[in-house]
């Protein structure tokens, strides 16, 4: 069959998008799926900073590609068990294949076949079922139908609206896994959150719900410090601030016990390494271009038993954590629709990037 959708060809291609357009609107050939695969008709897909990163080239990728990974829709046709038409699924941006040595620890995020298929552009299996062009992290949702291996999908309640449904697949289970799954925060502990994006504020979201106090979000748009206190921040910090540090440590009375990066800088990872207190945990979610190197004084790791944890996909189990966090949602626990800024359509994709790129967004939300 023939779908539309948006294909990027060449990487760094200089802002505004507007004019230089990197993404085209084109028309590409999509084969039938094959066996454990789904044929699924795209409804909503959101707009997230690891598309960005492909497109301005911080996260280098095969080209051409065919964008989008947070997305959500409703099976078509089936060639894999448990899945059958009419079925409205999310996606994980890590097909994990359950056998490999992280899959059999219940570490689905590292999927090890998973994240070979995810670099070479191709489905779970190694193929690619797009005609010349790759698969962006197993989905490419910015299409109006997609093949997918059903490895990448997770059936979900389908009476949430499409535009809210997109969110769990990558920024809510992220932002929330890494709170839940990888630091594990108790209630009463200290956090501090450095960037206010789609995955930034969903992590805030899950430290208020697991009871985290005080929460101390920081970044430099003074509309999303705002909000984050409305989504139940303590203190919110300009991160502009030459005193920024210290408005942290004074708000977490020395030092956060858990520190949060979600920006992808690694200045910005060592400062929320600097605003962790003795024996605080520093956990890093964002992804800085491959190039950049992170430091930090090697002496504090032991002398003050400090932690420094990476968190890939909320370290989640998707087919666990996406129904879980939609459930939350539901019994009003975790807004995550305060997290939508707009929807957008195929044809004003590029100026939606220029808007994520500026910091003027949170989630925009494509829909067909």
């Amino acid at each position: 069959m023939i779908v539309r959708g948006a294909v990027l060809r060449e990487m760094g291609l200089p802002s505004p998008y507007a004019e230089s357009r990197p993404l085209r609107i084109e028309e590409v050939e999509l084969a039938p799926p094959g066996p454990g695969e789904l044929l699924v008709r795209i409804r909503a897909a959101g707009l997230c900073h690891s598309d960005l990163s492909v497109i301005d080239g911080s996260r280098p990728r095969v080209m051409p590609m065919l964008l989008g990974h947070e997305a959500t829709g409703e099976v078509v046709h089936s060639e894999a068990p448990n899945f059958t038409a009419g079925d409205t699924v999310a996606f994980a941006f890590v097909p994990a294949c359950g056998e490999c040595g992280p899959c059999a620890e219940g570490r689905a995020a590292l999927c090890e076949p998973g994240a070979a298929a995810n670099s070479a552009g191709t489905l779970l299996n190694g193929v690619r079922r797009l005609d010349g062009v790759h698969h962006h992290l197993g989905v490419s949702g910015f299409a109006d139908h997609a093949v997918v291996s059903a490895r990448s999908a997770v059936k979900i309640d389908p009476t949430l609206p499409p535009e809210i449904a997109a969110l769990f697949g990558c920024a809510v289970m992220t932002g929330v896994g890494a709170v839940v799954n990888t630091a594990q925060v108790r209630a009463g502990r200290s956090v501090a959150i450095f960037g206010l994006g789609g995955v930034g504020l969903s992590a805030l979201l899950g430290a208020v719900l697991v009871g985290a106090h005080p929460v101390v979000a920081i970044d430099v748009v003074p509309e999303k410090l705002a909000l984050a206190r409305d989504l139940g921040a303590t203190h919110a910090i300009d991160a502009r601030d030459n005193d920024a540090l210290e408005q942290v440590r004074e708000a977490t009375r020395g030092g956060a016990d858990y520190a949060f990066e979600t920006v992808g800088s690694a200045n910005v990872l060592e400062q929320a390494y600097a605003a962790t207190r003795r024996g605080g945990t520093t956990v890093t979610v964002g992804l800085p271009h491959p190039a950049q190197m992170f430091s930090v004084p090697a002496v504090s790791l032991v002398a003050e038993e400090r932690t420094v944890k990476g968190s890939y996909l909320g370290s989640s189990i998707p087919s666990r954590d996406i129904p879980r966090y939609i459930a939350l949602y539901q019994a009003g626990r975790l807004p995550v629709d305060r997290l939508l800024t707009k929807t957008v359509n195929l044809d004003n994709l590029n100026e939606a990037f220029d808007e994520l790129a500026a910091g003027a967004s949170i989630r925009q939300v494509l829909l067909f």
